[in-house]
């Protein structure tokens, strides 16, 4: 069977007309559902009625996977395309509608032509939450007799028709940081009567991140910022409680795996002189994806046969998160970022009301999962 671009684009744009927030994906999980039914294949959906997988071609042996995501973002779309969100507050500024539509590309070129080995489709709810709805694909089976899974991710900063990856980490770890401050409150003209709550939050705010850069190695890339400050009322008045919220990411697995204890005496030792009292609220979010060499082998092979390996780049590790990594903890595999920038415009990158792809990357990322499949 030959799926043409029209009908990628066709795809693409019913789904990106109606976005879902993570785990709300139900009329998206049914769109999938009801082409992979009729290209006479069986999805199973997952148990909170959101996401699903199947299988195509022999049904022994072990599989490779193909993993698509499935939610949009709680962001106002700004494109002012004729295909536009029709849902307001919630858009597809991730590409996730251009991912799902080439994994539907693929099982309909597979079912018409099965691979030599088992190829798992799996459309993933909730990749936009914290920790992620990989974690919900896993516990649900969906890795069962998996020995490879692999990945595309839209990338504005590349050109359409090129494809980068790596072996080794290509995205960041991230944990949530939420530190919930308390003291007595009282007149700002006598602060030493009281915990001077906010001249406490502004030496956490300055003083963790540097207590970090001296306890950890700077190779691994780990970097706290803060998003969110709240406190106080007036300027005479020192405030009774206030809260911080950050996110803290790593490049290295390491580090993911063992910094909150190192967050959390330091916070405790910050705070100790300014009879502030806190409480740590510390998310652990996902590890880096970090690609297995001979995936990436598989993966750069596949991409050379759809592009060439003039079209291929060699992927700068991101400071983003994505729950592929999940995966990654229990099955070797790797991730590709796919050019979606038109060469003309200015790139508007990821989460970002106004982000917008070249849908000529759909078809580049629909062959590259069935020459994935194919072993080419």
């Amino acid at each position: 069977m030959t799926i043409d671009l029209e009908q990628l684009t066709a795809w693409r744009r019913d789904l990106h007309a109606h976005p879902e927030l993570s785990f709300a994906e139900y009329r998206t999980t049914r769109v999938v559902a009801d082409h992979l039914r009729a290209l006479g294949l069986a999805p199973v959906l997952l148990p909170r009625g959101t996401g699903l997988w199947c299988d195509v071609g022999p049904s022994i042996g072990t599989a490779i996977a193909l993993r698509a995501d499935l939610d949009a973002l709680p962001l106002t779309e700004a494109t002012g395309l004729p295909y536009s969100s029709t849902v307001d507050g919630v858009a597809h500024a991730c590409g996730h509608d251009a991912h799902t539509a080439m994994l539907m590309g693929a099982a309909a070129v597979l079912a018409a032509a099965p691979p030599p080995r088992r190829v798992r489709l799996i459309f993933q709810p909730g990749e936009e939450t914290t920790p992620g709805g990989a974690l919900d694909v896993v516990a649900a089976g969906a890795l069962e007799g998996v020995s490879k899974i692999f990945a595309l991710h839209c990338a504005p900063q590349l050109e359409v028709g090129k494809l980068a990856t790596r072996a080794g980490p290509i995205t960041s770890s991230n944990a949530s940081v939420t530190v919930l401050l308390r003291s007595e409150g009282g007149h700002s003209a006598r602060p030493y009567l009281t915990g001077d709550l906010i001249h406490a939050a502004a030496v956490l705010v300055t003083g963790l991140a540097s207590v970090l850069d001296r306890c950890l190695d700077a190779r691994t890339a780990t970097v706290l910022t803060w998003g969110k400050l709240v406190a106080g009322q007036v300027g005479n008045a020192i405030p009774e409680s206030g809260e911080l919220v950050g996110t803290l990411r790593s490049a290295s697995h390491q580090t993911w795996a063992t910094v909150e204890p190192v967050v959390r005496r330091a916070i405790a030792h910050l705070l100790a002189p300014y009879d502030v009292g806190h409480e740590l609220v510390f998310v652990q979010g996902v590890p880096p994806v970090v690609n297995a060499p001979d995936c990436t082998a598989d993966l750069i092979a596949a991409i050379e046969s759809v592009v060439g390996l003039g079209n291929l780049a060699e992927a700068q590790q991101s400071s983003g998160g994505e729950d592929f990594a999940w995966y990654l903890e229990k099955v070797p595999g790797a991730m590709a970022r796919l050019g979606v920038w038109d060469g003309v415009g200015e790139r508007c990158d990821l989460h970002q009301p106004e982000f917008t792809l070249d849908e000529r990357a759909l078809e580049y990322g629909m062959r590259t999962f069935v020459a994935l499949a194919h072993g080419t």
